[in-house]
């Protein structure tokens, strides 16, 4: 697995209408998350969450119908929890591949969630940290902040019922 001679970052923030406590539950509940995660197009058949420090998380992708010739190709994506701070900050380590080609497609990760209450709602702020790309996961490395700012407009309709309730 080649190692980057310079790490990618890159940060997405938003805001949201709900508490904190809301969208912690979002990201940290498997049922939840599940119905984000991931961007337009895509399915999760499987969610676990252990949100301890130590703990897995685990969520596999799968592309929907909508998604032509990629249609039931599955992103698995498994991490452990380095960091749990309720309701505020959530990190965790993670690889990521294409499956049936793990060695050639593994991205490894970190990620970092920070949520700050904001005027009634919460702002959440992402921060992502690759620090390796399979020789053939240039491109879905690069499509990672895509993916990532599509899932966050998704996580807005999980909340919305939150935010007016």
């Amino acid at each position: 697995m080649p190692v980057l001679k310079k790490q990618k970052t890159f940060t997405l923030e938003r805001t949201y209408g709900a508490a904190p406590a809301a969208v912690w539950r979002a990201w940290t509940e498997p049922d939840l998350l599940a119905r984000w995660w991931g961007p337009e197009k895509t399915l999760v058949p499987e969610c676990r969450v252990d949100c301890r420090v130590g703990g897995e998380i685990a969520i596999v992708m799968e592309a929907g119908p909508g998604m032509g010739k990629y249609a039931g190709t599955r992103w698995p994506m498994v991490g452990t929890f380095t960091e749990v701070d309720e309701p505020q900050r959530l990190v965790w380590s993670a690889e990521s591949w294409t499956d049936g080609t793990r060695e050639d497609t593994l991205i490894e990760h970190v990620n970092t969630v920070t949520m700050t209450e904001q005027d009634g709602g919460t702002h959440v702020r992402l921060d992502v940290v690759i620090s390796s790309i399979g020789p053939k996961a240039r491109m879905a490395a690069f499509g990672m902040k895509w993916g990532y700012k599509s899932q966050l407009g998704r996580l807005e309709g999980v909340l919305a019922p939150a935010a007016a309730g």
